[in-house]
């Protein structure tokens, strides 16, 4: 996340976490596309125990914040999982509602806002730690998914996740990734990332429900688009894979933008987008015939 004090990143969501220890899936797990990135890592990790009492104890918590991400098949392992991460350190919860949801015959949670406020809700009463629901782009009314998400009791929001897309390597005319579809970011989703973080606005405003807008932000201007739409933060990810320094080149150009527009703090711009209709355009006079 871009942010204003003297940390680079305001925050650091770690990787998705679920109960039990996952190799994730075959390789190729990650593929590049022309304006981004495919990946299937298929929830590699260690498992919430090993996370919460060998990776945390290592993690800084003076240098910057830190969110964790939890994932399930069930909405009972998500809950278990936010269970042990309320018992830690850890800054706040993303809760990834894109998981595959194997009692609901292996569709994603967040494709569906009834199932997705089922997945809050239970979180919900399983921890204090600030909740930042992670929504889907796969999904036919984002607001609406938004909405239930709120009532449930989400405290934030991540918008959005990656879209589902696929490669095909034409020579072996096989996928390129094993799991033959992954998770496309980058610069290609930005656009609709931007529409996805205003239609979300347009619910969360109203209950105060802050959104970290995110996919595809490469420059402070992305940057400076998502929060004109509506996001009170930003989150960078496939640009970090090849420029280290993106975070703080975004952040100096964010700096540069609000003093020469006499703003003092990043909150002036969130939610100015106007949507009133196209600008006047000049009346050409007419000329004699």
């Amino acid at each position: 996340m871009a942010g204003f004090s003297n940390r680079v990143a305001g925050a650091i969501v770690l990787k998705g976490t679920t109960l039990h220890a996952r190799l994730g899936n075959e390789p190729h797990r990650i593929a590049e596309t022309p304006m981004g990135m495919l990946n299937a890592i298929g929830l590699q990790n260690p498992g919430v125990d090993a996370v919460v009492s060998r990776i945390l104890p290592g993690l800084d918590f003076s240098e910057t914040r830190f969110i964790a991400n939890a994932c399930g098949s069930t909405i009972e392992e998500y809950v278990e999982v936010c269970r042990r991460f309320d018992d830690s350190p850890i800054d706040a919860i993303e809760i990834n509602i894109s998981c595959p949801n194997v009692k609901e015959g292996g569709v994603a949670f967040g494709n569906y806002p009834e199932v997705s406020a089922r997945v809050v809700a239970a979180c919900r009463q399983a921890t204090t730690k600030p909740l930042i629901t992670k929504l889907s782009p796969n999904q036919t009314d984002i607001r609406e998914n938004a909405r239930r998400c709120i009532e449930a009791g989400t405290d934030a929001f991540a918008v959005i996740n990656t879209l589902t897309g696929m490669a095909v390597d034409v020579e072996k005319r096989r996928p390129v990734l094993a799991n033959v579809q992954g998770g496309l970011s980058g610069p290609a989703i930005k656009p609709i990332a931007l529409l996805k973080t205003w239609q979300v606005y347009q619910e969360a405003r109203a209950h105060q429900v802050p959104i970290i807008g995110q996919g595809g932000i490469t420059t402070a201007t992305d940057a400076l688009e998502f929060l004109i739409a509506g996001a009170s933060a930003v989150g960078i990810g496939t640009a970090v894979f090849y420029d280290p320094l993106a975070c703080t080149r975004i952040n100096a150009g964010i700096a540069e933008y609000l003093l020469r527009h006499g703003l003092k703090n990043v909150a002036e711009l969130t939610g100015t987008l106007e949507t009133g209709g196209p600008p006047e355009t000049a009346k050409v006079p007419a000329t004699a015939g």
